[in-house]
C-alpha cells in the first residue's frame, strides 16, 4: 500500500484531456507550500478535496513530485474550496472576484444559500436584481447538471464534459451513459475513446464486450481520418483496433459487421486487381466519408458530361480579344487554361508560386464579364479568400460562406436544390480541399456552370481526409493545365526561386556573407535549445529591427511538429513569455491565455462562424465572468471557459495549420528531431507561406533530409478509382 495524502486542489497546471495525465498543485494541511501531484486524473476543479495514494518521486528537471496511483475527488467543504469551486466558471455570472465576495458573506453555507435561499445573494456587494436573475437561471440550469456531475465525476468525467453530455442528451443523459458510455466518444466533442473506455470499465463493462469493440473500431477509423485517410483496408482497421483494445479478431469482426448493419460504417468490396493494389479485398469507411466520396465522383462525372452553356464563341478569338485588353501578356499555358475554361466543364490549374495562377484567374474573370456571365470566387480559408479578392478585385469568400452554412439548420443552404447563381465557379487553394468540403461544393455547382479548380498540387494535402486535388489530376478524366514558367517579377524573389529549387529536389540558394539583403536566409544550428533561443531573438529583436515587422502580427513561426523541444507547443510557451509577458489571464489545460495573445481556432465552430485554422488576437479578458473576446478577421468573438479547448496559442503553429495563409515573415525550425515529418512538400509549403521574408533555422543535415524525401505520406482514398470507373 502506498503513501496516502489528502488536500485541496489549488490549480491544474497541465492536463491532457485524452489520456487524463495531469500535473496538479495541491495544498496539504501541515505541509509548507504546495505539493505537485502527477498522474492520470479524469479531470479536477480547483477547490475539490483530493484523496491520493501513491509514492514520492524526484523528477530530474522539476524536482519532488507525488506520483498518484489511486485517488478520489470530493466536493469542497471548506470556505477556500467553495470559493475556488464557484470561481472556476461553473456558474455563469460568478467569476473569481464575485466568488470571493459571496463566500466572504456566507462562508460554508454558500452552496446551500445559492441552492435554496438565493434572495440572500442581494446582500452581496455587486449583485443586483439583474445579476441575481442571471445567477438564478444559471444555477437552475445547473441543477440537473450538478446531479449528473456527481454521478459522472464518480466515474471520472470533468465538469466541462458533464455540461456537454447534458446538452447532448438532456434528461436522458444518465440513462444513455449507463446503457452505453462508449457513445460519449462519438457524440461528445472533447471526449475521446480512452476517456469513454475508462468510464465504461469503471461501470463494469467487460474488456471484450461488443460495445467496447465497436467503439474501438470507430475510434481507430476516426484516428485514420485525422491522419488524412478517407478509408482503410479492412485488415488495417482491424489491426489498429486490436492494438488498441487487445480483443480477439473474431469479436472485432462481429463488431464490424454490427457497425455495417447499423450503417455507421461501409465495407466497400473491391475488384481483384484493385484489391491487390489496395492491399485488401475491402475498404472500410465511416459512412459519411463513403457517401461524400461516392457523391463527389458522381457529380464531377455528371458535370463533365454536360455540354457547356457558354455563348457560341471561338476560343482563339476570345483569347486574342483578351490579350488586347489585359495590361500583361498571357503565357502560352495561361492561354491554354483560358481556352479550357471556355470549352470544358471542369478545369484544373496547378502551379507553384510566381507561375501566374492569380493572373490566370483575373483573365478568366475578364472574359466571363465580357460574355455577360457571372462568376463565384471561393477559397477554403478566410485569409486565402481575402488574398484572392484583393488580387483579382472581385468579391471572394470562404467556401463555408459561399455555400451559406447555417448553424441553426446544421447544413449548407446552397446545394442541389438551391445551387449557386454563377456561370463559372472558381476555387483557389484547392490543395486544401478535403473530400467532405468537395462534396458540398459540388452539390452547389449548377449544371450549366464551369468549375475551375486552382491550386498547388506540390503543397501538403488537406488537413481533413482525402487528397482531392492530387486524385483529380491522377484520374486523367479532366483537363489539367500545369503552369511552370516563373515570371520575371517572381524570379527576383529568392523565396519563390528557392521554393522551386526545393520542389525540384535542390538545395536552396543561400546568400553569401556580404551580399545585399535578401528575402531568404538559412541559419545553421544543430542544437535544439540553441535553435529555440535564436528563434526567440529573431522574433523579438532582429527581424523587427532590421525589417520593421511587428513580432506578433507579421512574424509567424512554422514548426514541422507540435511536440518536441523545437515543436510548436514549446515555442509558443517561450514566445509568449517574451512577446506577451504577464500573469493576468485564464489557465486552461496547462495553457495560459492573456490579453494580446495570438491564438488559433483548431475546430470548426459554425455557431461562432469561425473555422479550423482561423487566427486572431485576444482583445479582452473578463476574469469575473471567465470570458475572452477574440478578434478574428475584424470581428470580436466571445469565448467562455468551456470553449477554450477550441483555442491554442499561435505564435508558433505547425506547417499543416498554415495552409492557405501567407505571412510577411516566416521562421521555420528544421532539425533531425523532426525526422518523422521531414518531407519535401512540407518544407516547400512552409517556404511558400512567406511573402517578404523566409528564415530557416536548423541543421544542414535535416534540411537535406527534407529536400531528398519526396515520398508523400500515403492516404487511403478511392476517389481517383471511382472517377476512372473502377468501382
Amino acid at each position: 500500500m502506498g503513501i496516502a495524502l489528502k488536500g485541496v486542489v489549488e490549480r491544474v497546471t497541465f492536463s491532457n484531456e485524452e489520456n487524463g495525465y495531469s500535473v496538479v498543485q495541491v495544498k496539504i494541511p501541515g505541509r509548507r507550500g504546495l505539493v505537485t501531484a502527477v498522474g492520470s486524473f479524469a479531470s479536477l476543479t480547483p477547490g475539490e478535496v483530493l484523496t491520493m495514494e501513491g509514492a514520492w518521486d524526484v523528477h530530474p528537471r522539476y524536482g519532488e513530485q507525488f506520483k498518484v496511483e489511486r485517488y478520489q475527488a470530493a466536493a469542497p467543504a471548506s470556505v477556500q474550496g467553495i470559493q475556488k469551486y464557484l470561481g472556476s466558471g461553473l456558474v455563469k455570472g460568478i467569476g473569481p472576484i464575485m466568488a470571493e465576495r459571496i463566500v466572504a458573506r456566507f462562508g460554508v453555507e454558500t452552496l446551500d444559500i445559492i441552492d435554496s435561499r438565493d434572495e440572500r445573494l442581494l446582500e452581496v456587494d455587486g449583485i443586483g436584481r439583474g445579476r441575481l436573475e442571471q445567477i438564478r437561471r444559471a444555477w437552475v440550469d445547473q441543477r440537473e447538471i450538478r446531479d449528473l456531475m456527481v454521478f459522472l465525476q464518480g466515474h471520472g468525467v470533468s465538469p466541462v464534459h458533464a455540461t456537454r453530455i447534458y446538452k447532448q442528451y438532456g434528461g436522458d443523459a444518465r440513462r444513455v451513459v449507463q446503457e452505453n458510455p462508449y457513445r460519449l466518444a462519438s457524440d461528445i466533442s472533447g471526449i475521446g475513446f480512452l476517456t469513454a473506455d475508462r468510464i465504461a470499465r469503471g461501470m463494469g463493462f467487460a474488456h471484450d464486450s461488443l460495445e467496447r469493440a465497436e467503439a474501438g473500431l470507430l475510434h481507430a477509423a476516426h484516428q485514420a481520418s485525422e491522419e488524412g485517410h478517407v478509408c482503410l483496408p479492412g485488415r488495417d482497421l482491424l489491426e489498429r483496433a486490436q492494438a488498441l483494445l487487445d480483443i480477439p479478431g473474431e469479436i472485432l469482426e462481429s463488431a464490424l459487421s454490427r457497425l455495417v448493419e447499423a450503417r455507421q460504417c461501409v465495407a466497400q468490396p473491391l475488384t481483384e486487381p484493385l484489391a491487390e493494389r489496395f492491399g485488401d479485398p475491402r475498404a472500410v469507411y465511416l459512412r459519411g466519408y463513403h457517401f461524400a466520396e461516392v457523391q463527389a465522383a458522381q457529380r464531377l462525372l455528371r458535370l463533365q458530361a454536360l455540354a457547356p452553356l457558354q455563348r457560341r464563341i471561338e476560343p482563339d478569338a476570345a483569347v486574342a480579344w483578351l490579350q488586347g485588353r489585359l495590361p500583361f501578356r498571357l503565357a502560352p499555358l495561361q492561354e491554354q487554361a483560358v481556352r479550357k475554361a471556355l470549352t470544358d466543364k471542369v478545369v484544373i490549374v496547378t502551379g507553384g508560386p510566381g507561375t501566374g495562377k492569380t493572373t490566370l484567374v483575373q483573365a478568366i474573370l475578364t472574359i466571363y464579364r465580357q460574355l455577360g456571365g457571372s462568376c463565384c470566387l471561393g477559397a477554403p480559408t478566410g485569409r486565402a479568400a481575402k488574398r484572392l479578392s484583393e488580387a483579382t478585385r472581385h468579391p471572394a469568400s470562404t467556401l463555408h460562406r459561399l455555400l451559406e452554412f447555417s448553424p441553426q439548420a446544421g447544413r449548407f443552404l446552397r446545394d442541389d436544390q438551391k445551387p449557386l447563381t454563377a456561370d463559372c465557379v472558381i476555387v483557389d487553394e484547392c490543395s486544401m480541399l478535403d473530400v467532405l468540403l468537395m462534396h458540398h461544393l459540388l452539390k452547389a455547382v449548377p449544371g450549366p456552370a464551369t468549375l475551375v479548380l486552382v491550386g498547388d498540387v506540390d503543397q501538403l494535402p488537406s488537413v481533413g481526409p482525402g487528397n482531392v486535388l492530387r486524385d483529380l489530376i491522377a484520374c486523367e478524366q479532366f483537363p489539367v493545365v500545369r503552369l511552370q514558367e516563373i515570371f520575371r517579377q517572381a524570379r527576383e524573389s529568392q523565396i519563390v526561386v528557392n521554393a522551386h529549387r526545393v520542389q525540384q529536389g535542390k538545395f536552396p540558394r543561400i546568400p553569401e556573407k556580404g551580399e545585399e539583403l535578401q528575402d531568404f536566409y538559412f541559419i545553421e544550428k544543430s542544437d535544439p535549445e540553441e535553435v529555440v533561443q535564436l528563434i526567440l531573438k529573431l522574433c523579438a529583436e532582429r527581424i523587427p529591427k532590421r525589417f520593421g515587422l511587428d513580432p506578433v502580427d507579421e512574424i509567424q513561426v512554422l514548426s514541422p511538429m507540435n511536440r518536441g523541444m523545437a515543436g510548436s507547443q514549446r515555442l509558443n510557451s517561450v514566445l509568449q513569455a517574451a512577446l506577451n509577458p504577464g500573469d493576468r489571464g485564464i489557465e486552461r489545460g496547462g495553457m495560459s491565455f492573456r490579453e494580446g495573445d495570438k491564438v488559433m481556432q483548431i475546430r470548426n465552430n459554425y455557431d461562432k462562424d469561425v473555422f479550423n485554422g482561423d487566427w486572431g488576437r485576444i482583445r479582452r479578458i473578463d476574469l469575473e465572468s471567465q470570458e475572452l473576446r477574440v478578434e478574428i478577421d475584424g470581428r470580436e468573438i466571445p469565448y467562455e471557459l468551456s470553449d477554450l479547448d477550441e483555442l491554442v496559442l499561435a505564435y508558433s503553429i505547425t506547417v499543416h495549420k498554415a495552409q492557405g495563409s501567407e505571412y510577411p515573415a516566416v521562421i521555420v525550425p528544421v532539425l533531425t528531431q523532426h525526422y518523422m515529418m521531414l518531407q519535401r512538400n512540407l518544407l516547400y509549403t512552409a517556404i511558400t507561406r512567406a511573402r517578404k521574408l523566409a528564415v530557416i533555422v536548423g541543421s544542414r543535415k535535416a534540411l537535406a533530409i527534407a529536400i531528398k524525401n519526396d515520398r508523400m505520406l500515403h492516404r487511403f482514398t478511392l476517389l481517383s478509382e471511382r472517377l476512372r470507373g473502377l468501382l
